[in-house]
């Protein structure tokens, strides 16, 4: 056992019992993860203005003022979140970190591939997705589709929460290139459609591929990303996690500019692991061209992927229960059919 890394399964399903976890409601079937703790909407949706962080010494609740907030929304019953408007949502679960842990969190894949831009904010907080040691204060997801509005509800995961003893400690890096030779009848990816219908949180598998995304080809091993516009492309690389660790996708070159990953990217202890279902595994990457048109080549460095540490091995790996990406090559979200 490492004396610093990420929690195992195990170890998460104790942080309720441990008062780290503070749910408001019981954790669900399947909340908890190999590595990680899915995190659920709660019952009310605040329109922002504009995104905002609250800063030392500030909680979020009093930022919640008449200038900010331009209406609430109850997602008990169900409520679109529609393109380019800002949410702000308390989670259903808070925290209350001892000194010696750190939480980070992180867009579900489901979550990137849709497009939703969601990040999580802290009482206090002077950066997103974290949560210093020792915090102890609710949880708010900040939530934004870009490209599908969505239908969501009370209990909806779209983030996911890793915890982390004995600060960051990587591994090993990986550097993740893109496919662009083709996977059936030629196709590299998918550009999403714009207009689109709602996509609704609750209906795994229920929407038509082609309602929502066009198949795009690569000639000659090139794509030309058009500016804005949002495409889910596959790792030339098989990416396999070992069961001792986990790992985060990154950026490889803020830089470059002309282009960004989504980085809905935790993996798991077992993604890609061939006694757990997933030879051959690919990382998907969620793409968006930037302000020019922007060439990008077969075998182009997109992202990096940072192992680090588990602080023991999960007791089920990704992949041994029902999984939605294990064995994935160029994959759609569940949402889609």
């Amino acid at each position: 056992m490492s004396s610093h890394g990420i929690l195992s399964d195990l170890q998460l399903a104790d942080l309720v019992d441990q008062g780290v976890v503070i749910p408001q409601e019981p954790l669900a079937d399947g909340q908890v993860q190999p590595a990680s703790l899915d995190l659920r909407l709660g019952r009310t949706a605040y329109r922002l203005r504009a995104s905002f962080l609250p800063g030392a010494g500030r909680t979020i609740q009093s930022r919640l003022t008449s200038d900010l907030v331009m209406h609430t929304i109850d997602l008990e019953k169900g409520a679109v979140l529609e393109t380019g408007c800002v949410y702000l949502v308390q989670l259903l679960e808070g925290l209350k970190l001892p000194a010696d842990m750190t939480a980070a969190m992180n867009p579900k894949s489901s979550t990137g591939r849709i497009d939703v831009f969601t990040r999580v904010i802290t009482d206090g907080g002077e950066a997103f997705d974290q949560a210093p040691a020792g915090y102890e204060g609710p949880l708010f997801a900040e939530v934004s589709p870009r490209t599908f509005s969505i239908l969501a509800r009370t209990g909806d995961r779209l983030g996911q929460v890793r915890f982390r003893r004995g600060g960051h400690h990587p591994t090993q890096e990986q550097t993740v290139s893109v496919d662009l030779e083709g996977f059936d009848n030629g196709v590299v990816g998918y550009r999403a459609r714009r207009h689109s219908g709602l996509v609704d949180l609750a209906g795994i598998g229920a929407h038509p591929r082609e309602r929502f995304w066009e198949p795009v080809t690569a000639p000659d091993g090139q794509l030309v990303l058009d500016p804005d516009e949002f495409y889910i492309l596959a790792s030339r690389e098989s990416v396999t996690i070992p069961l001792n660790e986990a790992a985060e996708m990154a950026p490889i070159a803020p830089e470059i500019g002309e282009f960004r990953a989504h980085y809905a990217g935790f993996f798991d202890p077992g993604f890609g692991v061939s006694e757990a279902g997933g030879k051959g595994s690919r990382a998907v990457l969620e793409v968006r061209g930037r302000d020019v048109p922007f060439i990008l080549e077969h075998g182009q460095p997109i992202a990096r992927l940072v192992h680090e540490p588990m602080l023991e091995a999960p007791a089920i790996a990704y992949g041994q229960v029902a999984s939605n990406y294990q064995a994935q090559g160029l994959k759609l979200s569940k949402f889609f059919r």
